[in-house]
């Protein structure tokens, strides 16, 4: 698969997807939009990926919506809105309707996705930020949702998981002001797991991403991830219910075998995700 607007590379268990427009400071783009999500499927069906990291080329993360497409729109059209005849991966059909969305799919992967966000993130590049699972940013990104400043409404769920990860009172705040917070913000009120110094931080990602896909099993992460997010539209006697089964189905799998074996053994796991 050529992409035109990302970088695509697999690494010792781990894929990078690099947002790949930096003279627009990565503005999304349709085609960009299929491109990620091609790459990101792709990656979640790669036996030899693990993890999956998400970062943005030059001084950008992603600006938002690419402004030539947003003057299509206003002119009845979709402006730079072709999609290359990016084919679009199916996910699995069992997932709920809401994990197989444009823009929320990335809660059905499997395996996890970093967030390595090098600059600014705003508008739509804030939002599918926030469907990724682990949000590092660098010392010199700014973060803004942007909208209210453009006569829009929060986008593509916004709304609905901006709040979970950082309060209603704070999703209130940042959602009718626009306005941006820098890094330091963005960790104390929980929209970013992490800051690290600007050169650091697709190494700290990459480091992030080798412990998991070396010390972790992916069964494990793959069953938790289902966990966390799917226990989001359910109640705690159902999530229970699910724990307990799930925890018993994990005891005659190899990865369980293996964890225990590397324990006592005093080595590293060889985890295989059965």
């Amino acid at each position: 698969m050529t992409y035109e607007q990302i970088l695509y590379d697999v690494a010792d268990g781990i894929a990078t997807v690099t947002l790949n427009r930096p003279e627009r400071l990565n503005a999304w783009t349709m085609r960009m939009g299929a491109e990620v999500r091609h790459a990101l499927c792709r990656a979640d069906d790669d036996a030899g990926v693990r993890v999956m990291i998400v970062t943005g080329a030059g001084k950008g993360y992603c600006a938002g919506a690419d402004m030539d497409m947003l003057q299509g729109v206003q002119r009845g059209g979709s402006g730079p809105g072709d999609t290359g005849n990016i084919p679009v991966p199916h996910l699995d059909p069992s997932l709920p309707e809401a994990f197989r969305g444009e823009y929320s799919y990335p809660l059905g992967l499997r395996k996890p996705v970093i967030a390595a966000v090098n600059g600014v993130a705003a508008g739509l590049g804030l939002s599918y930020m926030l469907y990724y699972d682990i949000r590092l940013a660098s010392d010199r990104a700014r973060f803004a949702t942007i909208f209210s400043r453009r006569g829009l409404i929060a986008e593509h769920g916004t709304a609905w998981i901006l709040p979970r990860l950082i309060g209603m009172a704070r999703a209130c705040d940042l959602l009718f002001s626009g306005r941006f917070v820098n890094a330091h913000e963005a960790a104390a009120i929980g929209l970013v797991n992490r800051v690290v110094e600007h050169d650091a931080l697709l190494s700290t990602a990459q480091e992030i991403a080798t412990e998991m896909a070396t010390l972790c099993s992916p069964r494990s992460i793959r069953i938790m991830k289902r966990q966390l997010y799917g226990d989001l539209f359910t109640d705690l006697g159902t999530a229970l219910r699910t724990a307990d089964a799930e925890m018993v189905a994990c005891f005659p799998t190899d990865d369980f075998r293996e964890g225990v074996a590397s324990f006592l053994e005093r080595r590293p796991p060889r985890f295989t995700g059965r």
